[in-house]
């Protein structure tokens, strides 16, 4: 028996926009609104928001919190500033992931929605996981705790909303009680404000290659914040115009090019990994940085419109090179764009070909990044 799909804070919202709604990650989610097209460009031009209140809200309290996560991710928590965040991995034995995630250093002095605050003189850590992950991601934490430790989970109390696009800051900064210290935050810095009456935890961070902050506040804000932001002008997205932005961006998704059995170093992310310190997977990711993996992620631009999926195998000279792992037509370049794992002996700006359900599509290899805002 089919166990029923989850809702966000926000899903009445949704369906009131005639959202058409899906299944993902447990969720019933908006795939879209208007239009993927419309979407995507929404973001691009101007801004667009995003329910991620599906992706999963970690706490961590302790006096051994910090040498716990330096134990169980791969960048450098020891680098991170009081209301920070970096990205980072969490690795397995085999040095493939078991997730990857963004880590937060608040300080001992936290305020704001993510509840419950620390003992006076602990430093409170966050965790933003996948949604597809959660369970496991918990279990696999919970498993390999040492010391005080303490790991909350504030998922079903708190929404998400992710705030993208060129003009997402000054919409955002022109609804919030600081104004300033929004518009001056640092790449993954956060700022709790006042959001339409709304407390909110403001990380200057997504998932689109623009700039822009992803929310939390209470769920019962969640509403409140979502109409005050449509109300000022920001398109709703869904998850098929998510999905389009990200490749553009050259982001990689969890499932599709980061699993449990590959290496971070194939997907090109040897920049997550701390130069100096020892973590759970460390020597056979650091092996595979050292020696190379016989394939590596790289883009893939067809000379047309058609959509590649993950599994559609990539070819030159009549000789397989590759696999696809995710794919999307591009609104930005109007071309069928794709990640792939390609030989790691073939570099970009060569040909090569798709096999599209049975038509051979001329491609070329190109870097992962298809899009990068020029900053101004």
């Amino acid at each position: 028996m089919t166990e029923p799909l989850s809702q966000t804070p926000l899903h009445k919202s949704h369906l009131e926009a005639g959202a058409k709604m899906v299944p993902f990650a447990g969720y019933d989610m908006p795939v879209q609104y208007v239009s993927v097209i419309a979407e995507a460009r929404a973001v691009r031009d101007g801004a667009g928001m995003f329910d991620v209140s599906h992706m999963a809200r970690l706490t961590f309290e302790g006096a051994d919190a910090q040498a716990f996560l330096e134990q169980v991710t791969t960048n450098d928590v020891s680098r991170l500033e009081d209301m920070s965040g970096q990205y980072s991995l969490l690795p397995n034995d085999k040095g493939g992931l078991v997730d990857d995630i963004i880590v937060y250093r608040i300080g001992d002095h936290p305020t704001g929605p993510w509840a419950p605050s620390p003992e006076r003189g602990e430093t409170m850590f966050k965790m933003v996981v996948n949604a597809a992950n959660h369970a496991k991601d918990v279990a696999w934490l919970q498993a390999h705790i040492q010391g005080d430790v303490r790991i909350s989970d504030q998922t079903d109390a708190t929404a998400m909303i992710a705030v993208q696009g060129p003009k997402a800051t000054e919409i955002l900064a022109r609804l919030c009680n600081r104004p300033e210290q929004l518009r001056s935050a640092k790449a993954f810095g956060v700022v709790v404000c006042n959001v339409v009456g709304a407390e909110c935890f403001c990380a200057r961070s997504g998932y689109t290659g623009e700039d822009g902050f992803e929310l939390i506040c209470e769920a019962s804000a969640a509403e409140t914040v979502w109409n005050a932001l449509a109300g000022a002008g920001v398109a709703p997205c869904g998850l098929a115009a998510r999905d389009t932005l990200r490749v553009e961006a050259g982001l990689p998704l969890y499932g599709h090019e980061l699993n449990d059995d590959l290496s971070p170093i194939a997907a090109g992310l040897g920049w997550v990994i701390g130069k100096t310190k020892t973590f759970i997977g460390s020597e056979p990711i650091r092996k595979a940085k050292e020696q190379g993996t016989p394939r590596k992620l790289q883009g893939v631009r067809l000379h047309t419109k058609r959509l590649l999926t993950p599994g559609m195998k990539v070819y030159s000279e009549r000789s397989e090179i590759g696999e696809i792992t995710s794919g999307v037509v591009s609104p930005l370049l109007d071309a069928g764009i794709a990640f792939a794992f390609i030989d790691a002996s073939i570099a970009p700006g060569a040909a090569c070909e798709v096999d599209v359900r049975g038509k051979m599509e001329p491609a070329t290899i190109v870097g992962k990044r298809f899009f990068k805002r020029e900053k101004s």
